[in-house]
């Protein structure tokens, strides 16, 4: 697996969100995730987007954080944001997930970023075990979605 770092706005970080999108539709039922997300907040030191490529060079796995800080939105100093993590159907249970996880996870705190956050919600039962046998650790809600019954954040510290 090569691990690259693109922009948000790669034609292949496009074609994955894209089809996390559909997935997060299908699993709630809405038109998918309606956080604001641009390029500009994954461009380094203030954030990172990566993508795994497969042997044959197709891209089958995304992740990246922003930096966040203290804001209206529940945000604290020093917080990174884990944002569009997802692994193709026919890639997952390979560990990919956890590689992104741990690669963003360093790069977050050599940025001399603190905590890293995410926010997921119970209809990816997956994506928590995930980021609970990783170490993260239910935290007060924040982001977009902090008002959702469905939604559930979590935090690591770094």
């Amino acid at each position: 697996m090569n691990i690259r770092r693109v922009r948000f706005d790669h034609p292949d970080a496009v074609k994955l969100n894209d089809e996390v999108q559909a997935e997060y539709a299908v699993r709630y039922g809405d038109d998918g995730d309606a956080t604001v997300l641009d390029a500009a907040h994954f461009d380094p030191p203030r954030g990172v987007y990566l993508i795994a490529y497969d042997e044959l060079d197709r891209p089958v796995a995304t992740g990246g954080w922003r930096s966040q800080d203290r804001n209206e939105e529940g945000n604290e100093d020093g917080d990174a944001e884990l944002k569009r993590m997802f692994v193709i159907a026919e890639m997952r249970g390979r560990g990919l997930a956890r590689r992104i996880l741990a690669a963003l996870e360093e790069d977050a705190r050599m940025a001399g970023r603190v905590r890293m956050v995410l926010e997921t919600g119970t209809k990816q039962p997956e994506a928590i075990t995930l980021y609970t046998s990783c170490g993260y650790e239910p935290c007060a809600k924040f982001g977009y979605y902090r008002h959702y019954e469905d939604s559930r954040c979590f935090a690591k510290r770094l």
